[in-house]
């Protein structure tokens, strides 16, 4: 009976050590630790995504391109949003909208989240936001985000920058980065080094009163994190090159690619038609953005990196290349020409009248097609069979770029179209020979190439053999070097000696008595081209033209397309000139 008579007390030391736990604890709680006054407070924060300042962009010689400038974005929060409490009239014409613009832009919020802030409408001026700001506070839920505007002070080089569009959900589950209402770069710069532009994102909490009213920051600043700027580019691009090719190609449509062959460094883009950047940013850019996407001249389309055209008789350079390299032909071979190429039974590739027996210089200069399709079938002759022919001139071909992406640093593009023998072996069931495909020899037929790759091509010939992969970025803050792919020297299949005679060729073009450009020549330089004119089944001949100059030690590299130009003398070679002038004597004596 003793043990029972004593469990009162254990009873009660129990139930006072339980008591004194319970004292212990909530005095931790309410006067010690402040995770729990943290979270006791969320009912009056608001956490606000600090978005980043996106990196510049500067032409090669820190010209700035690519500037910001500050705007805001309306932000909602939907769990915040009491409809019974809003004047939705008064909100919609207070930020000029529509009942229904509102209620759909409501619903998107809603169904990405009740919790989660997301862009309403976004990018608002200083202008706007400032009146805005004044009379946001009668409208809980809603609040206005500082950010950054992309402006282009130049109103140029359009393809080349790229610009930024809305993330899509897929976006934001792929990359944590994003929320809903973030801008990526779709295209050009803009995307291709997304992750270095964009920066680092930081947090601010605020205090808000029930008006949704900013009261300051939330235990000064304590748990707040700052942005990180992104990086500074510096590109390859010459932007008042690059203005002077865009006013040459206005009410044309084509592409300029010009380029340092020493460094593979692309100095101008162009594609024409353009737009103006400025349009796809601010409130408008959707609308902006639809209207280029239904007109019919498709200027947002990139010729110069996704157009694909015959190259004409630009391809005679590699032609005469390859024949040299396999032995086929010497610089002196002699070919005669009367009016064309005649093969099988009555068929004939044409060719303008001029002086007959030709040589490999004077074929060049004088764009003689019969010597081309000549060699082409001397060529196919010296191999055991077509095929065996055939895949060796793929393999040389291809060694210059053609066929393929060349992994430059544009996330767009085309790798053009160079056929494998399997592609001819269907299409004629086995039974084709160098005749069969003789237009490949002068540029036409199944070969297609992007002005990109004929740059490249121009390049290669510039540096009798090599080339840099062609790229549009000299330098990243805060990184050492650029990717070496772009400083790798890369070679051709020939060998450098073949190209003296085709160089020499390439010069009697524009300074021979009957060159193809010789009206295309300027002072104190000497220049090396070739011009093209492509067959058009759709209307009138394309006009093209590539060159590089000086003849010694190239400063540049350069192929002009203009579709339905004409005659490669007639508008793509007189272009051609004028850039290359522009770029080394920063002006030019034809204004």
């Amino acid at each position: 009976m003793k043990v029972y008579k004593n469990r009162h007390k254990i009873i009660v030391a129990i139930f006072l050590l339980i008591t004194i736990t319970f004292i212990t604890k909530l005095f931790y709680i309410q006067v010690m630790n402040d995770n729990y006054k943290f979270s006791a407070n969320n009912n009056v924060l608001r956490y606000e995504v600090q978005q980043a300042v996106r990196g510049l962009i500067y032409d090669r010689d820190s010209n700035l391109i690519v500037a910001n400038v500050p705007a805001y974005d309306l932000m909602i929060i939907p769990r915040e949003l009491k409809e019974q409490e809003i004047d939705t009239l008064a909100f919609c014409n207070l930020i000029s909208i529509s009942k229904e613009e509102y209620l759909e832009k409501y619903k998107k919020a809603a169904d990405y989240s009740g919790y989660k802030e997301s862009v309403f409408i976004k990018h608002i001026n200083l202008k706007n936001s400032s009146t805005l700001s004044e009379k946001l506070f009668q409208f809980p839920g809603f609040y206005l985000r500082k950010i950054t505007m992309r402006d282009y002070p130049s109103n140029v080089a359009t393809h080349l920058i790229g610009y930024l569009g809305e993330v899509n959900l897929k976006k934001t589950k792929e990359d944590p980065y994003y929320t809903k209402g973030d801008l990526t770069g779709v295209s050009g710069v803009e995307a291709a080094y997304e992750k270095q532009l964009r920066g680092t994102k930081g947090m601010a909490i605020k205090l808000v009163d029930v008006h949704n009213r900013d009261q300051g920051k939330f235990q000064e600043g304590k748990f707040d994190t700052l942005p990180i700027a992104g990086s500074t580019l510096i590109s390859t691009i010459d932007i008042e090159l690059q203005e002077y090719g865009e006013q040459l190609m206005k009410n044309k449509i084509g592409a300029i690619v010009a380029i340092e062959p020493s460094t593979g460094e692309i100095l101008a883009l162009v594609s024409a038609p353009t737009y103006n950047p400025n349009l796809l940013i601010g409130r408008k850019r959707s609308a902006n953005y639809s209207i280029l996407s239904k007109d019919e001249k498709k200027p947002l389309f990139n010729r110069a990196l996704q157009g694909t055209y015959p190259p004409g008789s630009t391809f005679k350079l590699i032609t005469g290349l390859i024949a040299l390299q396999e032995g086929a032909i010497s610089k002196n071979t002699l070919f005669s020409c009367t009016d064309g190429y005649d093969y099988g039974n009555d068929k004939k590739v044409g060719c303008h009248p001029h002086k007959s027996p030709v040589r490999l210089i004077n074929g060049i200069e004088i764009s003689c097609n019969t010597y081309f399709c000549s060699i082409y079938e001397k060529y196919f002759n010296r191999f055991g069979s077509t095929i065996e022919a055939y895949d060796n001139w793929y393999s040389h071909v291809s060694s210059f770029g053609v066929g393929n992406f060349m992994n430059n640093d544009f996330i767009t593009g085309s790798p053009g179209k160079l056929p494998k023998s399997t592609y001819f072996n269907t299409l004629y069931r086995g039974s084709w020979n160098a005749n069969t495909i003789i237009s490949m020899a002068i540029g036409q037929g199944e070969l297609l190439l992007t002005p990109i790759q004929m740059a490249n091509m121009t390049a290669i010939l510039a540096n009798k053999g090599f080339y840099y992969t062609p790229h549009i970025i000299k330098s990243i803050s805060g990184e050492q070097t650029i990717d070496s792919n772009y400083t790798t020297k890369k070679y051709c299949s020939i060998d450098k000696q073949h190209f003296i005679p085709i160089v020499n060729g390439m010069e009697q073009v524009v300074y021979g008595e009957e060159g193809t450009a010789k009206y295309c020549k300027i002072p104190n330089y000497e220049i090396c081209g070739k011009t093209g004119t492509a067959q058009n089944p759709h209307g009138e001949d394309h006009s093209i033209f590539i060159a590089f100059a000086p003849k010694e030690n190239p400063a540049i590299a350069i192929a002009v397309y203009v579709e339905n130009g004409g005659w490669g003398s007639t508008w793509a070679a007189p272009i051609a000139s004028l850039m290359i002038e522009k770029y080394l004597n920063r002006e030019t004596t034809n204004k």
